[in-house]
């Protein structure tokens, strides 16, 4: 009786044990279809989302678009998320998944782009790799620096005081930092006039480096020398050049404004060692008032400013501007003369005189009989 008992425990023990290998054999068998399955389902995807051409653009009809910002330090899964959010893309994991297999994990830029849920993941891929959407600034010539952080400010690139306090406390490695003289607001005069393009989410200092890149490249290796042949500091350039930035917008008078400034500075008469310049008067009054005044009156050549030239002798402590290269090249290569004043002639150009009876006679010609006209 024992005997014939033990045979069907024996029996169910090995019964067991057969649909437990059997168990896994199945999951086994389950997985590697299942995977197979996922891979054939994936790479079918792929292969209907990938383009003939890899070089071919991708462009998206701003109008019709729809922004999205990809902030600094994103991962692939933290884009994919984006996107999803954004209702550009169903599965983040896929996109993830091709943009590892693409080739485009890492790549991808911080900053605003133009995207559309029609793009393929291979063409989102491709936009979010490129060059972000960019803040389009152009900073005229003239501009006082108010006028460039307004702008700035405008775009919502900045804000002002932080990037006034990068400007000031921010080191830059360039060779004419050296030579500008501690003052308020150092830069000035520096952010060089030009039209720029900024990343959105581009820093005080990233923004600042852009402008003092430019001033670089375009202040040549031979202005330096040339400075030391004027011994003149490249400030005392970028000074002089501020200055006839503002006094005339003709490029052909430029070279003759400044030598009218560089005959007064080397003068020895001290009444002629004062600029008198207009220009430095309206720097002020901006600075104070925000505003550039339509006529100076004779008061407001007597306001105590160091920037004021008809009260203190030689250059002003800094530029009024960023001058152009033009106004630059003026500053560094002054025409020959033996003019000592000139005076606007109300059509945009000048009149130059030696002397100071000259002067006279030309400002009643363009000056006081003009007011007088106007007055009848």
């Amino acid at each position: 009786m024992n005997s014939n008992n033990s045979n069907p425990k024996k029996q169910r023990k090995k019964k067991k044990k057969f649909n437990s290998n059997r168990f896994l054999v199945f999951l086994l068998i389950y997985t590697i279809l299942f995977t197979a399955t996922f891979v054939a389902s994936f790479s079918y995807v792929l292969k209907k989302e990938s383009l003939a051409d890899e070089d071919l653009a991708v462009s998206v009809d701003p109008e019709n678009g729809i922004e999205i910002t990809i902030p600094r330090g994103s991962g692939t899964s933290d884009i994919a998320n984006i996107l999803k959010e954004n209702g550009i893309i169903k599965w983040p994991t896929l996109f993830v998944l091709q943009s590892k297999i693409n080739g485009y994990d890492g790549t991808y830029m911080s900053g605003k782009h133009i995207v559309s849920k029609d793009l393929s993941y291979d063409e989102l891929m491709r936009v979010l790799s490129s060059n972000p959407v960019s803040v389009n600034v152009t900073i005229p010539e003239t501009y006082y620096l108010g006028q460039v952080l307004n702008l700035l400010s405008e775009k919502k690139l900045i804000d002002k005081d932080s990037f006034i306090k990068s400007m000031n406390t921010e080191q830059f490695d360039y060779d004419f930092i050296a030579q500008i003289p501690e003052r308020e607001n150092r830069l000035e005069g520096y952010l060089f006039p030009d039209t720029y393009f900024f990343d959105p989410l581009s820093t005080d200092r990233e923004i600042i480096t852009k402008f003092l890149d430019n001033f670089d490249t375009k202040f040549k290796l031979d202005y330096y020398a040339r400075a030391k042949e004027l011994n003149m500091t490249v400030d005392e350039v970028i000074t002089l050049a501020s200055i006839i930035e503002k006094e005339t917008a003709l490029p052909e008078e430029k070279p003759l404004i400044s030598s009218v400034f560089h005959n007064r500075l080397k003068s020895k008469d001290p009444s002629l060692k004062k600029l008198q310049t207009d220009a430095t008067i309206q720097y002020i009054l901006f600075k104070r008032e925000g505003k550039i005044k339509e006529k100076l009156t004779e008061a407001d050549t007597k306001i105590d400013d160091p920037y004021n030239t008809y009260l203190y002798e030689g250059l002003p402590p800094g530029p009024i501007c960023s001058p152009g290269l033009a106004s630059i090249e003026a500053a560094l290569y002054p025409e020959k003369s033996d003019y000592y004043y000139f005076v606007a002639k109300g059509d945009g150009s000048h009149h130059f005189s030696k002397t100071l009876s000259e002067h006279e006679a030309a400002k009643k010609r363009y000056i006081d009989n003009k007011e007088e006209e106007s007055e009848d």
